[in-house]
């Protein structure tokens, strides 16, 4: 090879990388972007699915399976339309959004739920957080905090997650979830009650859900007469000593919400406990996409759960901004999870999937119930991770 077709092959090199190097800095940027435009053609076709009164759950054997607006995921539909319209401006997609709030408005006089906070200030405080002086968007919100501080037991220190037997007060981590409510009420309406049932109820999961390592247990049961805890034990996972995936990632959100909220930081250190337990996990796969647990039978060849990483990865971005020793190592594994969940093998080609983002996320498998199936929460907390990503300027 002459000197001069050297020179040429090592500047064509050296051109490339620096090209890539450019074009990788803007990447995730660009990603982004185009994972909105496509998750608005995705709902677009959900929207043409959905029969009248009911709200999309997940896709199943080909078929779209729904939901009445009780469902505990009712509100990841709208929440999920407006955070894609905030990105594109696609009108219809605002109007879609605003025509399921419609159908989810009677829950906010719901008290037969812990999930309000799910339901309503998904739905409805994403729908205020674009529209700031709708007083009927924050009257609902008030209601709903209402209705869902009629579950707390004072002598428990809890909010009740599920219905059960008069002996049984039934507390899940995913409760940790619901809080957020809580604490915009009281922010809104003055009325500290609302902040005060939620560190409480932080207080006492924090001081009985969690084990030495940091990992949660799904379910607690409590004597509600004395608060004493009469069981620890799992309905998703898979043993009641596993780490379910999930349930792990709502502890991370949870607790951050609770630092945010209170700048308590024995919150902070909670959070940054459960990330640590989550990250250093030897059973962390590289792509950073958990097993549905993390004690699950048959790793590595376990499902993943999608849903869990896009929680963790929304999670580990805002914590990231007041965890600041820790704060690059949470970014690059949120960045990760968004990259792997961006890829064909978890992002569904447009007009698939029912209309969905994403797949391969995990219901519940002991209930043989959502197995390797697109869910809606999987693709809101896929959509706000990317949302918290953009705004934090992150390149």
């Amino acid at each position: 090879m002459n000197r001069y077709l050297k020179i040429c092959l090592l500047v064509f090199a050296v051109t490339t990388c620096i090209c890539c190097t450019a074009q990788n800095s803007s990447d995730m940027r660009s990603i982004i972007n185009h994972n909105f435009n496509d998750a608005g053609a995705q709902y677009k076709v959900m929207m043409k699915q959905l029969p009248a009164g009911k709200l999309p759950k997940t896709f199943e054997n080909d078929t779209l399976r729904t939901s009445n607006s009780g469902w505990w995921c009712s509100g990841f539909y709208p929440g999920s339309l407006f955070y894609i319209y905030e990105q594109t401006k696609d009108a219809a997609l605002n109007t879609e959004a605003k025509r399921a709030l419609g159908l989810l408005e009677k829950e906010q006089f719901n008290t037969s739920t812990h999930d309000l906070g799910f339901m309503m200030y998904c739905s409805f405080g994403n729908a205020l957080r674009l529209d700031p002086n709708n007083e009927t968007y924050k009257q609902v919100l008030i209601n709903s905090a209402k209705s869902l501080s009629t579950r707390f037991n004072p002598k428990v220190g809890c909010i009740k997650s599920w219905n059960s037997k008069p002996s049984d007060f039934l507390v899940i981590i995913d409760n940790m979830m619901n809080l957020e409510l809580l604490f915009w009420a009281t922010k809104t309406t003055g009325d500290s009650s609302f902040y005060k049932i939620a560190v409480t109820h932080a207080n006492t999961t924090m001081k009985n859900h969690f084990r030495d390592d940091y990992s949660s247990y799904h379910v607690l049961n409590y004597n509600p007469e004395t608060g004493a805890v009469q069981q620890k034990k799992t309905a998703q996972g898979a043993a009641d000593s596993s780490a379910w995936a999930r349930g792990q990632a709502w502890g991370l959100y949870g607790y951050t919400v609770m630092y945010r909220e209170t700048k308590d930081k024995k919150y902070l250190d909670q959070a940054n406990h459960i990330a640590h337990f989550i990250l250093n996990n030897p059973n962390l796969p590289n792509d950073k996409i958990p097993y549905w647990d993390f004690d699950a039978p048959g790793i590595p060849n376990a499902l993943r759960d999608a849903s869990a990483a896009a929680v963790a990865a929304s999670a580990l971005l805002e914590l990231s901004t007041y965890s600041k020793e820790n704060a690059t190592e949470y970014i690059t594994v949120a960045k990760t999870i968004i990259t792997n969940l961006s890829s064909p093998e978890y992002k569904a080609a447009i007009g698939t999937n029912g209309g969905f983002i994403l797949k391969h996320s995990v219901g519940s498998l002991p209930g043989k119930s959502e197995v390797d199936v697109p869910l809606t929460y999987a693709d809101y907390y896929f959509l706000e991770a990317m949302k918290r990503y953009k705004d934090l300027g992150l390149k």
